[in-house]
């Protein structure tokens, strides 16, 4: 069986320190778009972003700005082989996912960085 790809509803923005309230106050006050963000002190500023979310994270150590993508797979364990057969890079090390997790981060050849999840694990993780 070959997997099937879909987008993901989540995009994650990393943003470094220095510019991170400057953009978030862009998508919040500039553009206002609908925040998502639950309330507690620590939580990642989230925001509508049509059927998306936008996830906007503080990155100690990050120049510029990057974007991350989801997209999800009905079967991310045969995904992983055909995205290997394909030469596509795993880069698991970038950000830890929760241990009972199904899925992993890649490349893209152009470095853009995807979160590959099962279709069930899709729902609210960056």
């Amino acid at each position: 069986m070959t997997p099937a790809f879909k987008p993901g509803r989540n995009m994650a923005m990393k943003v470094p320190p220095h510019e991170f309230e400057a953009t978030v106050a862009f998508y919040r006050d500039v553009l206002g778009l609908d925040e998502l963000t639950p309330a507690g002190e620590f939580e990642t500023p989230r925001f509508a972003f049509g059927d998306k979310q936008l996830w906007i994270d503080c990155v100690p150590g990050c120049t510029q700005a990057e974007i991350w993508l989801e997209v999800t797979s009905d079967d991310p364990a045969a995904a992983a082989q055909r995205l290997a057969q394909a030469g596509v890079v795993r880069c698991d090390a970038v950000e830890p996912l929760p241990p009972d997790f199904n899925g992993y981060w890649i490349a893209s050849p152009c470095n853009i960085v995807h979160l590959v999840s099962g279709t069930s694990d899709a729902a609210d993780t960056p």
